[in-house]
């Protein structure tokens, strides 16, 4: 909110008087948006680390305190109690559905949760083994020529836009999988939930039977709700410097999901599945923290401490329940897995991570999780291409 009390910035024998605003948390601003025009002055702030481009009621962090909001309600009251239609609703509208919103809006993103059939032509255009990002950017982008929105500033099709990306992105993910390792294609199945309905494209077999597992279904609704906003990230600053000139939404979100795909940002989860097979074994851990430690070397454990989160992330604590559910309810023998719980408790304890606040991350724990669920490395960041979309969207 505005104020009278000002900022005076002296430079070169001149003084700038700058209003001063406060967040709803009385967070402090600089309003810099008149420097330039008025006096030819610019800042210098590459990352965005010191600077808001808006105003914005979606999602609040402070990292200090490891906070992260949802429209003002905590991430863990809405991971314990609600479910994906619960939170994208609440990103869109600002407020949780009742019972009959959320039958409505559950009904509306099954309703468009199919894509168009010759939209489905593309994939088979993409080698067998194509990265599925590549499969993401690309026939995401491709939307825009299927479902055009001829003015973005009308509420209605802004909306249905919206809509549509929540809806349709589960099917175009799952797709994309099924494509890279040369399966069929599943279509939805209403009778699933959007969580269920996911996991069920992404590994029924036309000539199997499948069942959804509640144990795994949770840890994906969870999984979801954790990554749809995480305020002013690089694919949320893409996507609305996109947006900024008018482009279609679907064409805009096809650049969010570019950014995405970096390995400093949704590529982070796929980098701890690759550090931990150069790790190889738990014998060899003292090894590599031998290494993190050296200041001569450039090793460093990928999946640990947060550029926002400096004491620690809200994310990991709830990831990391959900991730020990899943490990126990799986009970699964895999060499990998139980080197990164063995990396877990050393990094927990150690000394020179605890002083540093080096804790795991979400990215270590959905790593983790995403393998005992049976999601490739290579699906990774397509699933958080998924949950984001209602993040990227609801700015519209």
């Amino acid at each position: 909110m505005a104020g009278k009390e000002t900022a005076i910035l002296s430079i070169r024998g001149k003084q700038v008087a700058l209003p001063v605003v406060e967040d709803t948390f009385q967070n402090v601003f600089v309003d810099i948006s008149k420097l330039q025009p008025t006096t030819k002055i610019c800042t210098f702030d590459p990352g965005y680390t010191s600077t808001a481009c808006c105003n914005s009621e979606i999602t609040y962090i402070d990292g200090g305190k490891g906070i992260l909001l949802y429209r003002g309600y905590p991430i863990d009251q809405l991971a314990d109690g609600s479910d994906f239609v619960d939170c994208s609703y609440l990103l869109l509208n600002g407020v949780l559905p009742t019972r009959e919103q959320h039958a409505e809006f559950e009904s509306q993103l099954k309703f468009h949760n199919i894509v168009h059939e010759k939209l489905i032509r593309f994939y088979e255009g993409f080698k067998s083994d194509a990265h599925p990002m590549a499969i993401m950017t690309g026939v995401v982008g491709a939307l825009s020529a299927f479902y055009d929105c001829k003015d973005w500033r009308d509420p209605v099709q802004a909306k249905l836009s919206c809509i549509r990306l929540i809806a349709k992105m589960p099917t175009i993910a799952a797709m994309a999988y099924k494509t890279s390792i040369g399966q069929s294609i599943i279509y939805p199945n209403n009778a699933y939930t959007i969580s269920e309905n996911f996991l069920y494209m992404m590994f029924a077999k036309k000539n199997e039977e499948w069942r959804p597992d509640p144990v795994l279904t949770r840890a994906m609704d969870v999984i979801m709700i954790l990554h749809m906003d995480h305020e002013q990230n690089a694919s949320t600053s893409t996507v609305r410097v996109a947006g900024s000139s008018q482009a279609n939404p679907f064409a805009c979100i096809a650049a969010g999901i570019a950014c995405l795909w970096g390995p400093a940002h949704g590529g982070a989860n796929e980098a701890v599945l690759n550090m931990l097979s150069e790790i190889g074994s738990a014998e060899r851990i003292p090894i590599y923290l031998a290494r993190v430690k050296d200041p001569k070397d450039s090793f460093r454990l990928m999946g640990f401490g947060h550029r926002v989160y400096k004491s620690y992330d809200p994310r990991a604590k709830l990831m990391r329940q959900i991730t020990h559910k899943v490990l126990d309810h799986l009970q699964l023998n895999d060499p990998v897995l139980h080197l990164a719980m063995e990396l877990e408790k050393i990094a927990l304890t150690d000394d020179f991570f605890v002083k540093r606040n080096l804790y795991p991350n979400v990215d270590f724990y959905s790593g983790i999780c995403l393998r005992a669920i049976g999601v490739p490395v290579s699906m990774f960041t397509v699933l958080f291409a998924v949950a984001p979309t209602v993040g990227w969207g609801s700015p519209w």
